[in-house]
């Protein structure tokens, strides 16, 4: 995640943009608008992140996980050499379906569609028959027609390696160290770079190894763990806007409260952190689409 916002500011630097006004983002733009206000502070005038956090839950990664594993036992994605073949068509509709799941939330989805049938004068059938099955069916079809797989390995992994806790930062960094030592020697001597992270699944396994317990709060209103605070405090003078829905299952509110408290805990006094009730908003992690009123307005007020 972190090498995506570095992209951007190459990008900002080509440009010839020296600083932004601010930078916003929502679920893994989220993210970014973090990442972005701690690599480059002295860039970022304003952060605003939305239905975001700043390290992925188990709770996510495993719905990620589940999501990447029905899409590689298609036997069209070849290990991810399918791109002179038919593509994994039928495992990237179940993995934007589950995700779609994941996506908004029961009382909506009640509201929505309730326990209604396409067609209640046919016998049920194990095809899509309530109207909330043939919704799944739909997106699932109409986004593995416009996606590439393995793009969405690819950035669902970096989602789950997202965090920005200063033990985890301090391990990238010394990783990047290493890699960049050695791309420079493997230049010089005419070597070819092997990839970092490979689509190939591996031979034999990954066994769990021993190691401490993770410091993984649970989803409470809890203080904040002080390696988070250490890795966020860059952010201490970056006015910040931190936005939740109450309704997200994926990335749930605690996690943006997290966040805002977190943030505060370097020292920084311009925190405004909003939380939208099921009285507000019942679209789930798909509010910041759909919610203009809420998330436009709160925004508006924040970037002034």
């Amino acid at each position: 995640m972190e090498d995506m916002v570095r992209a951007q500011f190459q990008l900002l630097d080509n440009l010839g943009i020296s600083r932004i006004y601010a930078s916003i983002g929502s679920s893994m733009g989220g993210m970014q608008s973090l990442a972005a206000g701690v690599l480059f502070p002295e860039r970022v005038a304003r952060i605003a992140s939305i239905s975001g956090c700043a390290r992925s839950h188990p709770y996510s990664i495993a719905l990620r996980h589940v999501q990447r594993q029905v899409l590689m036992v298609d036997p069209n994605w070849r290990r991810g050499e399918y791109y002179d073949n038919v593509p994994p068509h039928s495992g990237m509709k179940l993995a934007r379906e589950i995700a779609t799941v994941t996506y908004r939330s029961g009382p909506e989805w009640e509201k929505r569609f309730g326990r209604l049938r396409a067609d209640s004068s046919r016998p049920p059938a194990l095809c899509p028959d309530f109207l909330i099955e043939t919704y799944l069916d739909h997106a699932g079809e109409k986004w593995c027609l416009e996606y590439d797989a393995n793009s969405l390995l690819y950035i669902s992994k970096a989602m789950d390696l997202f965090d920005l806790g200063k033990q985890h930062r301090d391990m990238i960094a010394e990783r990047r160290r290493q890699t960049r030592t050695l791309i420079k020697e493997n230049t010089q001597q005419g070597r070819t770079q092997d990839a970092m992270c490979t689509l190939s699944l591996p031979a034999k396994p990954y066994e769990e190894q021993p190691h401490e317990q993770s410091s993984t709060q649970q989803p409470t209103h809890q203080e904040p763990p002080e390696d988070l605070i250490a890795g966020l405090q860059p952010l201490r003078n970056i006015p910040s806007l931190v936005m939740g829905v109450a309704s997200d299952i994926l990335f749930p509110s605690w996690q943006q409260y997290e966040v805002a408290q977190t943030i505060r805990r370097t020292g920084n006094r311009q925190v405004t952190h909003v939380e939208l009730g099921e009285d507000k908003s019942l679209f789930g992690h798909d509010t910041f689409l759909l919610d203009l009123e809420n998330i436009g307005g709160e925004l508006k007020r924040f970037l002034g």
